[in-house]
Formats: C-alpha cells, sequence, structure tokens
C-alpha cells in the first residue's frame, strides 16, 4: 500500500537531475530524455512497486543502460559472434571512423574542386589488395550485395542454383526468398546432396539471367555428395552467354592455410567468377559491408543499376572498410592465429587466484566461416550458475555455456584486458556466493 506519506519521500525530479551519475550521463543524453526517464521511475515508487529509497539508484541504473550500446569481453572463443556484432575493428578502422564524422572529401577530388566517384579509395584498396578483380563495388551489407548482383545481372531471368546451396542462415534469413524478392526466378538444378554440370548444362538451356553459386556458410553434407566448382562452371557460362556469380560469405581476399577450405576472393575469381560477393565484417574484420569484386563489364552493370544508390555504403563504412585493407592485423586475424600454449598460460594465471580449473577447449570462427574447423585452446572452467553474473557485470563478459559448465576462453580478448577480466570472474564469484548463501 502506497501511502501519502511514503510518496512525499520520492526525491525531487531536481534532485535527481543533479546526481553524479545523471550529471555525466546528460553530456550524452537530453535533457527530455533524461527527464523522462526519471518520471517513469518516479511513476513506480508512486504506484508501490518500487521503494522511495531505491529511486536513486534506479535512476542511475536507467540512465547508465539509455542511449548507447554495452561493450562486451567476448569470452566464447567464437571469433566472428554474430550476435556481438561480428568483427571488432582495428584502431586503425576505429581512427579512420572518427575522422570520417565530419566533413571529408567522399565524393570530391579537392585538387579540381569537381565531384568524384564516390569511396574511391576504398575501391582502390580492395583492387590493390585482390588483383585478381578488374573493379570493385561496396554496398551496406552481404545481402544486399546479392540482391543487387541477381537483380543487375538476371534481369528478371532466372537465377540457375544448386538445390544444396538453398540455404537459411540465422534470424531466419532464407537464401531463395531473398533473391525471389528481386524479381527474379529461381531455377534450382540437382538435388539437396548431389548436383553435377548436366544438371547446369540443362538449365541453362532456357530463360536464364546467370548463374548462382552460394558458400552453404555452416551447412554441410558429407557422404554421397557432389557439386560442381566455379571451374567447371566457367565454360557453361561462356557457352550461354550468362554472368557467374559467387557468394563466398565469409570475406577472406586471399586464401588462409588455417582455413583451407574456405573460399577466397582470389581464387574464385582465378577460377572465372565474373562477381564474386562477401561480408565485410567477417573474416575480412572491418565494417558491415557488402563487397562486391569482379570483371569490369560485370561490376559496371552492378554500380549503373538504379538499385545500387539505394544499397550504397555510409562514409563511415567506406573509410572503416579502407583503414581495415591497408592497416595492420585485424582483431579477427589475432584472435583466429591465437597460439593454444600461450591462450592457457594467460588461463592459469587468471584461474589460480579463484581457484579455477583450465581445460582444453576449441574456439571456431563463427559467422558461417570454416565450419567445423576447431581453433585449438583452453578455458577456465566456472560453475554455470557464475554465467548470469558474468554477462550483467562492468565490464559485460560473455561466456559459453556447455554441459553444465561456465566456460571463459580467452582467446578473443586481448590480453591487455586480462585485468579486467579477472576482476569480472572476482566479482561475479562474489555475487553468485552472496545470492547462494541469500537463498
Amino acid at each position: 500500500m502506497v501511502t501519502d506519506d511514503s510518496r512525499r519521500l520520492i526525491p525531487r525530479t531536481d534532485r535527481l537531475m543533479e546526481l553524479p551519475a545523471v550529471r555525466h550521463a546528460r553530456q550524452r543524453l537530453n535533457d527530455r530524455v533524461v527527464r523522462s526517464l526519471i518520471h517513469t521511475v518516479q511513476s513506480e515508487a508512486r504506484s508501490g512497486s518500487l521503494s522511495p529509497g531505491d529511486v536513486e539508484s534506479a535512476v542511475v541504473a536507467a540512465v547508465e543502460s539509455t542511449g548507447s550500446l554495452q561493450p562486451v569481453l567476448n569470452a566464447t572463443g567464437i571469433v566472428v559472434h554474430t550476435n556481438l556484432g561480428r568483427a571488432p575493428l582495428s584502431s586503425g578502422a576505429v581512427n579512420a571512423l572518427i575522422a570520417a564524422s565530419g566533413y571529408v572529401d567522399v565524393e570530391l577530388d579537392l585538387t579540381t574542386g569537381r565531384r568524384s566517384g564516390r569511396g574511391a579509395a576504398a575501391r582502390a584498396a580492395l583492387l590493390n589488395a585482390c588483383p585478381a578483380a578488374e573493379d570493385a563495388l561496396v554496398v551496406n551489407n552481404g545481402a544486399a550485395a546479392l540482391v543487387l548482383a541477381t537483380t543487375a545481372l538476371a534481369g528478371g531471368a532466372g537465377v540457375v542454383i544448386s538445390r544444396g546451396e538453398l540455404i537459411e542462415i540465422g534470424a531466419g534469413f532464407r537464401l531463395p526468398e531473398l533473391i525471389e524478392s528481386t524479381g527474379a526466378r529461381l531455377h534450382e538444378v540437382g538435388t539437396t546432396n548431389r548436383t553435377h554440370v548436366d544438371d547446369y548444362a540443362e538449365a541453362l538451356g532456357s530463360n536464364a539471367g546467370c548463374l548462382l553459386k552460394v558458400h552453404p556458410s555452416n551447412f554441410r553434407i558429407t557422404g554421397f555428395a557432389a557439386s560442381v566448382s566455379v571451374r567447371q562452371l566457367r565454360p557453361l557460362a561462356d557457352a550461354h552467354g550468362v554472368p557467374l556469380v559467387v557468394d563466398i560469405g565469409s570475406g577472406l581476399l586471399a586464401p588462409d592455410p588455417r582455413l583451407p577450405d574456405e573460399p577466397d576472393f582470389a581464387s574464385v575469381l582465378d577460377a572465372g567468377a565474373d562477381i564474386a560477393i562477401a561480408s565485410g565484417d567477417k573474416l575480412l574484420g572491418g565494417p558491415q559491408a557488402g563487397l562486391i569484386l569482379g570483371t569490369r563489364k560485370a561490376v559496371s552493370r552492378l554500380a549503373r543499376h538504379p538499385l545500387a544508390r539505394a544499397l550504397r555504403a555510409d562514409k563511415l563504412t567506406l573509410a572503416a572498410l579502407e583503414a581495415t585493407v591497408v592497416g595492420q592485423s585485424t582483431p579477427t586475424e589475432l584472435s583466429l592465429a591465437g597460439d593454444a600454449g600461450r591462450l592457457r598460460v594467460r588461463a592459469e594465471r587468471l584461474a589460480a587466484p579463484v581457484g579455477a580449473e583450465v581445460v582444453e577447449h576449441d574456439g571456431r570462427v563463427g559467422g558461417g566461416g570454416a565450419p567445423g574447423v576447431p581453433l585449438a585452446g583452453h578455458a577456465i572452467a566456472l560453475p554455470e550458475s557464475v554465467a548470469p553474473f558474468l554477462r550483467t557485470g562492468n565490464p559485460a563478459v560473455l561466456p559459453r555455456v556447455h554441459d553444465g559448465v561456465c566456460l571463459v576462453d580467452l582467446r578473443c580478448i586481448p590480453e591487455n584486458d586480462d585485468e579486467r577480466l579477472g576482476n569480472a570472474i572476482a566479482a561475479a564469484l562474489h555475487e553468485q556466493a552472496v545470492g547462494s548463501r541469500e537463498s
């Protein structure tokens, strides 16, 4: 029951606005937003769902959790973690983002004072890094690149694709629905597990606009299976005068010996693809972007299509992408290259103060890249009940919960964050112990 006397104990708005934490939050939140948050908390107190004595802490919690994404220490061992924003940017890319936040020459030639091609520097960086490509185009994400390619090249005609490559990936994203949304007709060939050159040849005898080959992401078929390579498809594309489009998925510019079966731009283009597309925020380690590399003729058709304007990348993406391609090793590359022995040493150093065990733990590439390829490493094993306290702590830590154990893998955590992680583990164990005693 809420009485008039208890309502008088609810702190006034002007007093709450002057709390140190609230004043700090007002540097990034306008007063209208802050007052709205305060009024919401005060209303909860008036209704009796919140004690007047808890209003100040509730207001502080509300303003601190509003207006920004919360940084997370990725302790899952998954390098390209979609739920955590995929690839973390390099320091060079971050600096490029800051520089591009103001006025920049994104479509201006400063020498002549005239308008120039958008994203010329990012395009040049991609072409320099992948000489197999004659031209390049950047759009806002990988799905956009696929939509643009099938729309501009198929032109409402059939898109010939193997049934084994009609995949669904995260969040219910289905490749067939995306392609058909462009007005193109899907011409499925082969079966789920086996597709042959003759299957494509028969389909190309009808009204076909382009040949499409898609990296199957996390989906794999083993055993009695057969597929057709890009090199085998090139003569068919030439014979029927249709472009060959290949979605490589994860965005490697060149072969990576650690991921021998992962497709890359250079190899696919050398094998005969007219267009190769991928995401920029996966194995490339850059910002969210759709990368389109290929022949000058094919890329030009995509760039001239009206849809290209709707899908174009903004100045921040272009700046971060260029910095990623020309810069030093990205956090993604460093995580992939993490040494199992060094990871064990780091894990043991953090586990010792809290009496935890260190166990072998294989990381993963993630993001649909190199499915099934283990990344040997080690993790700190904690009670499963600690996981919620790690996720909600400061800093937030996302561990992997598996077989009743909370696993903290350091593969994706920079070594200079080890002290923060150690403090977070100790705090989470303390909170878990307090909660257990109170219950």
